[in-house]
């Protein structure tokens, strides 16, 4: 089959987040299961030169976006196997960041549409077009309002991917007429009218042949109104089209056997791990002290990841042997206070209000423990990463972390990390005691559990096959 993925970001050449590691490897890994994948994304200012060096131009034309009439173009690149298609329009894609501006709902309806739009160009039908998030959530929509008569377009399935439902493209009303043209279209205003405004990912998530969410678990939590964000209902309408994929990895670029940015590459030696862990303590200005446990925080600084819980017992948590090492930027009352105790508690944690990729790999491959108290969590790759290095996650049950982490059993040594169940700040504390008495106290039981999440398989070959399989059941209808 023939499969368009259509995507806001996708590493190496735009990536904000989860969505963007999804974007660049999940379609390569497709394409490596003999499905023949091409990849569309916006050509934003911030791509790095080598690659935009590496780009053909291979087609340009112009677009009707309501009353507007905007020309774009189309550029080329082989990456991994992968043909990914860049859509460029200036005006709309040559800012360094990729979202927050007022624009952005005139933006990625212009994308939607120029997505659309390029195929006829391209001389390329896809039998799936599969759709990620709210940026790209107006295609399944536009696919059937304006294009339903083409027969061009006939046959062509769609797949919708919520990898945050908390995401969901919300407009002014306005925007119906003056950016999307549907005036007059009354179904289209039925899927898009959210509250008295617009709402792209809702248009997607009635209008999709197919839904997907990114963890098993994700997809039943909302169905309810605690996760729902406001859409439950309509997930609830189209259950028997809604199923849960977890993500994978990219188990190539996280390797701590090849892993360029460890001092030393490792697999399940703990010996060698620690000269990782040593050079990290140097580089952070901690103590060089192996026999504590250095307990790590890779994330957004954002409420959704368990950060207030963390504020609530911070204090607690360094009165105890062990280091925190944070990375991540975010909301400003957070990188205010994990500053604030770096400052108070220089000898015990460490905080890099920072993006730093190398940083992250040496978290990963030199600390012991990864913390993922997260409110909510859709699939989370932090804790599948940690993992493969042998960092043990302690997580709350929720979303993708309770799909990945199964909890430590003391009495059989099954499991491959520490979780805990309810969004409270002193389950967490417990939690965490009870990760650095087992790593303190006893080094064996420490070893097999770090095996036992060295070995788990987070790897795209399983979840290639489901999205495989799913794209076969939806082409055949």
């Amino acid at each position: 089959m023939n499969i368009l993925f259509i995507v806001a970001e996708a590493y190496p050449f735009a990536k904000t987040g989860g969505l963007g590691d999804v974007g660049g490897s999940l379609p390569v890994s497709l394409n490596n299961a003999k499905t023949n994948v091409r990849v569309m994304m916006p050509k934003y200012g911030c791509i790095p030169e080598e690659y935009l060096n590496q780009m053909r131009p291979v087609t340009s034309f112009s677009v009707n976006l309501a009353w507007r009439r905007i020309e774009c173009s189309i550029d080329v690149l082989n990456y991994q196997g992968a043909q990914f298609y860049f859509l460029n329009n200036e005006y709309y894609f040559h800012q360094e960041k990729l979202y927050g501006y007022d624009e952005d709902g005139e933006r990625f309806a212009f994308f939607c549409k120029a997505a659309l739009e390029s195929l006829t160009h391209l001389n390329y039908q896809p039998d799936i077009i599969h759709c990620n998030d709210w940026h790209t959530a107006l295609i399944p929509l536009m696919l059937k309002e304006n294009y339903g008569k083409n027969p061009f377009y006939f046959g062509i399935r769609t797949v919708l991917t919520i990898h945050n439902l908390k995401h969901q493209g919300t407009f002014p009303v306005a925007i119906f007429d003056d950016v999307l043209g549907f005036g007059g279209h009354k179904t289209a205003w039925e899927k898009l009218e959210f509250y008295g405004g617009i709402n792209y990912l809702k248009a997607g998530l009635l209008s999709a042949d197919a839904l997907t969410t990114v963890s098993p678990t994700y997809a039943l939590e909302i169905q309810n109104s605690y996760f729902g964000e406001n859409l439950d209902g309509v997930l609830r309408q189209r259950k028997d089209h809604l199923q849960g994929i977890l993500n994978g990895i990219d188990t190539k670029k996280y390797d701590p056997q090849n892993d360029p940015n460890l001092v030393v590459n490792y697999r399940s030696s703990l010996c060698k791990k620690e000269e990782n862990k040593k050079d990290l303590q140097e580089i952070l200005g901690l103590p060089v002290r192996i026999e504590l446990p250095v307990i790590a925080v890779v994330s957004r600084l954002v409420d959704q990841k368990g950060l207030d819980l963390l504020a609530h017992i911070l204090e607690e948590m360094l009165s105890m042997d062990l280091q925190i090492v944070i990375l991540g930027t975010g909301d400003k009352k957070y990188e205010e206070m994990f500053n604030y105790f770096a400052q108070k508690f220089p000898y015990k944690l460490a905080a890099c209000v920072v993006f730093d990729d190398v940083l992250a790999h040496k978290i990963y491959g030199g600390a012991d423990i990864l913390l993922m108290p997260s409110q909510f969590e859709p699939c989370g790759l932090s804790q599948m990463i940690a993992m493969r290095y042998g960092t043990i996650p302690v997580v709350r049950e929720t979303g993708g972390l309770r799909d990945t982490v199964n909890p430590y059993n003391e009495l059989t040594g099954e499991g491959n990390g520490f979780s805990f169940a309810n969004y409270n700040a002193h389950e967490l504390l417990f939690t965490v005691q009870r990760a650095v008495k087992l790593f303190s106290e006893d080094k064996v039981a420490w070893k097999g559990l770090a095996e036992n999440a060295r070995k788990s398989d987070f790897s795209w070959e399983k979840p290639a096959k489901q999205y495989i399989e799913l794209y076969k059941m939806i082409g055949q209808r």
